[in-house]
């Protein structure tokens, strides 16, 4: 076994029956990752099921709705995932940005929870992972744990959370209720751009062979999954907006690095469209723009590192964004004062208005990104930018009551809100901004080096396969590999249902 090779076949057949049994138990059936990307292909047993399963409880069934596609209004599913079609009078750009929402996931409220799916389920069918005896380790600066935490709990198994003690009080708060107990939360120093404290942590809890860790910047069903399912996702979302201006075409997927599972969304959209890849990281840790280094709060991007899984050599552009836009914005979307402003001074439709509430603070990094994508490229009407909206801003309710109160101690009014609009959407440029060439891409896949071989002790040869897109192109094929394992998986619990 090998660090960039994910394993397609049983490793240990003792775990792997103890497995079978576990879940034969608690009446789990996997769905297969075909499932996931094309949610038509569930058995109608199993969609008729969900409509009687609440979308955030802690059911089995809830694997199914594991996807972009869900309808969360009426707890069932759409033909298009849900996204904002952002006009100009809100970007100042007159390419179309397109934004994929995140909150539609089930649980978690938030697209984390397939990364964790991706990362655990092929462990399980492969025999390296027992629910019976194993604890899955969740390291996250984000919404990764809360979702390893989620599938842990319905596959029966225990989910340990890792992440920074800075981060939110509404992750927390969620964490809380969805843990066995209150030592499943281990809270490491720092805020959201302390990778490095997570991963010694997890070194530590390594050394209890009971502890599995899944770490989302290394575990290639991470990149997988959304490649696999993220990526024709997003091409729905940019066919269905094709459908109204045939000419569009689609320039680019924008997508904050974080753990670089959901730029493997990009490589998809890339081969099958052409769209450049643009990766986004805070302006106070600009680690890929200059190899620099920080604090910043724009959480879900953990950074001063290049995540093992991030096809360093296939990303075209990178953009910076700060703290200082993405906190202000939060509070100009989410508040009354700065709503009443956007309907009626700028004259936005209320309902887009109230759809912002979907933007997270990294969510809105990943707009600012494609605004200023549009503005380095030039892009017209006829061009498109696809992005995620990775959760929404229902985790950041205590962010912004802080920010406020730093910022705007007398209160937030009318005037404020248009000074926010005004320096952070209307002013917007294309600064910190670098298009990679040869050496650019080369550059920053070197960075990778001191976290991973120095650091983490993953063999040279192993590191630099990942250079080569033919190395890329060839995990591919361990999805439809996995697929047939979940097949076989589901017959021996005995649970599979017809369609």
């Amino acid at each position: 076994m090998t660090w960039t090779e994910p394993p397609t076949e049983i490793v240990d057949r003792r775990v792997y029956e103890r497995a079978i049994q576990h879940m034969k138990k608690a009446r789990v059936v996997l769905p297969r990752f075909a499932e996931l990307a094309d949610p038509t292909k569930i058995p109608a047993s199993i969609a008729a099921e969900l409509e009687h399963i609440d979308a955030d409880a802690p059911q089995p069934g809830n694997l199914f709705r594991v996807h972009w596609y869900n309808h969360r209004a009426c707890a069932g599913r759409q033909a298009v995932p849900g996204y904002l079609d952002l006009p100009p009078a809100l970007t100042g750009v007159e390419a179309r940005i397109l934004v994929a929402l995140g909150r539609h996931f089930p649980m978690i409220g938030a697209h984390k929870v397939l990364a964790a799916y991706g990362c655990l389920v092929p462990r399980i069918v492969t025999g390296q992972f027992d629910p019976e005896r194993h604890k899955a380790v969740w390291p996250s600066t984000g919404n990764y744990c809360r979702g390893g935490v989620a599938i842990s709990r319905i596959l029966g198994c225990r989910g340990v959370a890792v992440l920074p003690a800075g981060m939110s009080r509404e992750r927390f708060d969620w964490l809380n209720r969805w843990v066995a107990n209150a030592d499943d939360i281990i809270r490491t120093p720092g805020t959201e751009s302390n990778v490095k404290e997570i991963y010694d942590r997890c070194a530590e809890l390594a050394l209890d062979p009971a502890n599995v860790i899944l770490n989302q910047f290394s575990e290639f069903g991470n990149y997988l999954a959304h490649y696999v399912c993220t990526g024709p996702a997003l091409r729905a979302v940019f066919e269905d907006a094709k459908t109204h201006r045939q000419e569009l075409h689609l320039a680019a997927f924008v997508a904050a690095s974080g753990s670089a599972g959901t730029l493997g969304a990009g490589d998809y959209l890339k081969s099958e469209l052409g769209a450049k890849i643009v990766a986004v990281e805070a302006l106070e840790c600009p680690t890929m723009l200059c190899n620099g280094y920080g604090e910043h709060n724009i959480q879900v991007i953990g950074d001063k590192h290049i995540p093992f899984i991030h096809n360093v050599m296939n990303t075209d552009i990178v953009v910076g964004i700060s703290d200082r836009a993405t906190d202000a914005l939060n509070l100009l979307f989410n508040s009354d004062v700065g709503k009443g402003y956007l309907a009626r001074r700028r004259r936005l439709d209320p309902a887009l208005v109230a759809q912002l509430a979907g933007l997270g603070l990294s969510s809105i990094a990943n707009v600012l990104a494609a605004i200023k994508t549009a503005h380095r490229l030039d892009l017209g009407a006829d061009e498109a930018i696809v992005t995620v909206a990775t959760d929404g801003a229902a985790m950041y309710g205590s962010e912004r009551e802080k920010f406020e109160a730093a910022r705007y101690p007398d209160g937030f009014d009318e005037v404020n809100a248009g000074e926010v609009f005004g320096e952070h959407l209307a002013g917007l440029a294309d600064d910190h901004t670098i298009e990679l060439d040869t050496a650019g891409r080369k550059r920053a896949f070197n960075l990778g080096y001191y976290t991973w071989v120095e650091q983490q002790g993953v063999p040279l040869a192993e590191f630099d396969r990942r250079r080569d897109q033919r190395f890329w192109r060839g995990l591919q094929g361990a999805i439809p590999v996995w697929d047939r394992m979940i097949e076989e998986f589901n017959a021996r619990t005995g649970l599979n249902r017809p369609g």
